[in-house]
């Protein structure tokens, strides 16, 4: 590797260890006070509030359309489940002591789309609908939007196509919803993409086209073809505010299930919340809700693999997006298809710049043991990518760095809560789930 490109490099030792393909454990030296940190966001929480009424104003077309949502309204939302026998599991397993609840936050088990991008991909999706519908003069801000379920609707949005680049998961999401709005929805689909997601979109109604190449590729030529046709709107996971927005309506989400459940939230009660990452979007939408709702009693950190840590080299590098993982003599190809991305996203690189607590990073081998653990001992099943959170929690618990952060912040850790967040797996085939089960590498 080139000498110049290295002295361009912050945490040059660190990053020496990541292209080695060591497993890390990186504290972002930029951490600030939350309220200092969101003050020089051009987001804030009235955009989330006005994100949240889009998705209430959607329910009834959402729930008309998709019966699995009744019971829920038309709200698109996940259970929250303490996992004690897990956390036990980890216990054992690591020699460590976890303080406080560990629970599990089941995106893995969203309606539609069985994943985390069924909130920013979905809400993307209906947000542009709504844009067209009140452009054209199909509906009015307070009409009953069941109402985008009628034919006539369909047949007007489909005229507009609707295309995404992705490794899985988001894909699903833009192509079920859009499809069932009545766009012709195309999702350009990486290499790393598993078959049965690719069948289960063109079942829905969807045109995937195939890549031989990785997540940017798909991504690249995606927008590009979007971008010829006026008529053709592109939906951006490396730089969509409206995605992001999307993903941040959880946090508001979660404290309203903290209350269901009488758990507290604050100093002597802090939140620890580990996200696995791929491009950023998601995990970052998240944590900035999270930060927007708790401040400075949560701490996120996200989690990689260590053939694709994308995030954490544009983070810890100083670089954001203008470096890739293949610069760091990495593949980027990882058995995690969900964080198979070589580049970060710029965008929320630099959001996530003064309120991301860390990153850590682990073999693939990891995901598989973690999945195996969680489904022998709560019967949850998880799919390998979504199993990275657990790595989280575990590093802060074994690590030095862990130590170091709870020591330099002054948390109370007695009465700490510690949420996994799952990412996906629902809708995984149960082939394909007897394969993830004897996969040992």
């Amino acid at each position: 590797m080139q000498k110049k490109f290295w002295e361009q490099m912050k945490n040059k030792a660190l990053l020496k260890k990541v292209a080695a393909e060591e497993e890390v454990f990186w504290l972002n030296e930029n951490l600030e006070n939350a309220k200092t940190a969101l003050s020089k966001l051009n987001l804030s929480m009235s955009d989330i509030e006005d994100a949240e009424k889009r998705l209430a104003r959607f329910a009834p077309f959402i729930k008309k359309c998709f019966p699995e949502t009744e019971v829920n309204n038309g709200l698109i939302e996940s259970p929250l489940t303490e996992i004690p026998n897990m956390k036990k599991q980890l216990e054992k397993k690591y020699q460590i002591s976890i303080a406080g609840k560990l629970l599990v936050k089941q995106d893995s088990h969203l309606a539609i789309s069985g994943s985390i991008k069924a909130r920013g991909g979905i809400y993307e999706v209906l947000k542009h609908a709504e844009d067209l519908a009140l452009e054209h003069g199909k509906i009015s801000i307070t009409d009953d939007y069941s109402k985008f379920a009628s034919e006539e609707m369909k047949t007007f949005f489909s005229q507009f196509k609707i295309q995404v680049g992705s490794t899985g998961n988001l894909g699903m999401s833009i192509g079920i919803m859009s499809a069932a709005l009545g766009f012709h929805v195309i999702v350009h689909m990486s290499a790393d993409a598993k078959q049965w997601k690719k069948d289960l979109l063109r079942q829905r109604g969807a045109v995937v086209v195939e890549y031989a190449d990785d997540y940017s590729k798909a991504v690249e030529v995606g927008r590009k073809q979007s971008d010829a046709d006026p008529k053709s709107y592109f939906v951006d996971d490396e730089n969509s505010v409206t995605l992001f927005l999307g993903y941040a309506v959880a946090a508001k989400r979660l404290k309203a299930q903290f209350t269901q459940k009488g758990i507290s939230i604050d100093q002597t009660h802090p939140l620890f919340v580990y996200i696995p990452c791929g491009v950023g979007g998601a995990p970052g939408g998240v944590t900035f809700g999270l930060k927007q709702i708790f401040g400075d009693n949560v701490h996120v950190f996200f989690v990689e693999t260590t053939p694709a840590p994308c995030m954490l080299l544009g983070m810890a590098s100083g670089m954001q997006n203008k470096v890739c993982v293949q610069d760091f003599g990495l593949s980027g190809q990882t058995h995690a298809d969900g964080l198979a991305v070589g580049r970060p996203s710029g965008f929320v690189g630099g959001v996530m710049t003064n309120i991301l607590s860390g990153e850590m990073t682990l073999k693939d081998r990891r995901i598989y043991d973690f999945m195996r653990d969680i489904v022998n001992t709560e019967n949850i099943f998880l799919e390998p990518s979504a199993c990275a959170s657990f790595m989280g929690v575990v590093d802060l618990f074994q690590c030095e760095e862990g130590k170091q952060y709870i020591q330099k912040h002054g948390i109370s850790m007695e009465n700490s809560v510690h949420i996994a967040w799952a990412t996906g797996g629902s809708l995984v085939p149960e082939e394909i789930r007897k394969e993830y089960m004897n996969t040992y590498l």
